[in-house]
């Protein structure tokens, strides 16, 4: 069980694969006001960097789910080297249908709704491991403003216009499956363009040591295109962040 490699080629010197800065990754921890102890699931958990330095900082405990070889081994690296070891579990495997034996006082994923069928899908997994009071996090994207042709919802890599929403409507979708917003933090410029951009330099370094390797025609041609399929489209319709939920 693994992600398909592009993304642990493309990503693999990434910490948080997403695009939250550390400032942002720290401003989310003090926004939810954690108490030390709290339990708290991740799934599709990829480097480890949120449980980690939410351990370090505010003292929670925590278990990570997430489908990619590579980045949960990274995610344990991280662990160890932040000394939070004891505190924190990675596990590798399908974070899909995932319910943790003891309920949680913070349920998340955070970019990654695929993992149950879409946001409405995924907070229902992430509920069924939610003690009563606790908190849900979805980290999901939104328009900046409406794409003008499916040319341009295209390149944003949405399958369509109608994937995402308006920032209002993903706020208002959360109300209508009786969940209050009780708090958010949004992505800016500049974290999109550390996550897309390290991007590059990751993919050109390993072009040059693997050149004959299988994958390596795949990832010249993401490294030749991604640039101004980026500055083009995503940088400029698209926006990212994390909703803290709490159910009515």
């Amino acid at each position: 069980m693994d992600i398909p490699r592009i993304f642990n080629v493309a990503e693999s010197a990434h910490r948080i694969h997403n695009p939250f800065t550390p400032e942002k990754l720290a401003t989310l921890g003090a926004a939810l006001r954690l108490e030390p102890g709290t339990r708290v699931l991740d799934l599709g958990s990829g480097s480890g960097e949120m449980l980690c330095t939410w351990a370090r900082d505010h003292g929670i405990v925590g278990t990570g789910i997430d489908m990619s070889r590579l980045f949960t081994e990274q995610a344990k690296l991280r662990a160890e080297e932040l000394g939070v070891a004891d505190r924190v579990a990675f596990v590798h495997g399908d974070a899909a249908g995932h319910v943790a034996e003891e309920k949680v006082g913070v349920a998340a994923c955070v970019g990654a709704t695929w993992i149950g069928g879409g946001v409405a899908g995924t907070i229902r997994l992430l509920a069924a491991s939610l003690d009563a009071g606790g908190i849900i996090l979805v980290g999901e994207p939104y328009w900046l403003r409406g794409p003008p042709t499916a040319d341009v919802a295209k390149g944003c890599l949405a399958g369509a216009s109608s994937d995402f929403l308006l920032l209002p409507g993903l706020l208002a979708s959360f109300g209508k499956l009786g969940y209050d917003v009780v708090e958010m933090v949004l992505a800016d410029q500049d974290g999109w363009d550390r996550y897309e951009a390290a991007k590059w330099l990751t993919m050109r370094r390993w072009l040059d040591a693997n050149p004959g390797d299988e994958l390596a025609s795949v990832v010249r041609a993401q490294l030749t295109a991604e640039p101004e399929r980026y500055a083009a489209y995503t940088r400029e319709y698209l926006g990212w962040g994390v909703f803290a939920l709490m159910a009515r």
